[in-house]
């Protein structure tokens, strides 16, 4: 894998180790972010505060911050997965503008001081087919951490049941095995 393009273009990026995650793909990554930087309704990466969540290796993230983004925080709790996510910031000297969150996503509850203000861009890739994806929805709008003009993009097995509540679907694509559906606070 490695960052599709931006200011690290090209680099590699280490992957966990072992089968307990499921990086996204370059294509579909570059199909993400080529929606995200054309969509009337997506805010500017140029300076934008992400949240990588369920983030495996932080590929998202990486992309977000090579495409402009100021600040991404990543969050994991698989131990293999934080070693590759470290090792990428620390490869790619991303130090000063992340931040990994260890803590479980579905129980989400990040302090200010981990924050440079509300995400603008969520990138959500849990497990699929668990549902995951609902209690983190729940807690990102319980605790406004969601800008006004913020997007969230998830994504889910294209088979998987997905009944989004409290949120617009602004566009719902079907890469591969993948089913994209980028939301915003309704």
């Amino acid at each position: 894998m490695r960052i599709v393009t931006g200011r690290l273009r090209g680099r590699n990026i280490i992957t966990p180790k072992g089968r307990n995650t499921r990086p996204t793909s370059d294509q579909t990554r570059e199909s993400i972010f080529n929606i995200l930087g054309h969509a009337e309704w997506a805010p500017p990466l140029e300076g934008a505060i992400t949240a990588d969540i369920f983030a495996g290796s932080g590929a998202l993230g990486l992309e977000a911050i090579s495409r402009g983004a100021e600040f991404c925080l990543f969050v994991e709790t698989e131990p293999n997965a934080r070693a590759a996510i470290r090792g990428n910031i620390e490869k790619m000297g991303l130090f000063g503008c992340t931040r990994l969150h260890r803590h479980d996503a579905t129980k989400l509850k990040i302090a200010p001081g981990n924050l440079r203000g509300a995400f603008t861009h969520i990138f959500m890739d849990p497990p699929y087919n668990k549902g995951l994806w609902k209690p983190v929805l729940e807690r990102l709008k319980h605790y406004s951490l969601i800008s006004e003009t913020g997007v969230i993009i998830l994504e889910e097995s294209k088979d998987a049941e997905i009944d989004i509540k409290g949120y617009d679907v602004l566009a719902d694509k079907l890469w591969g095995a993948s089913r994209v559906l980028f939301l915003r606070v309704c």
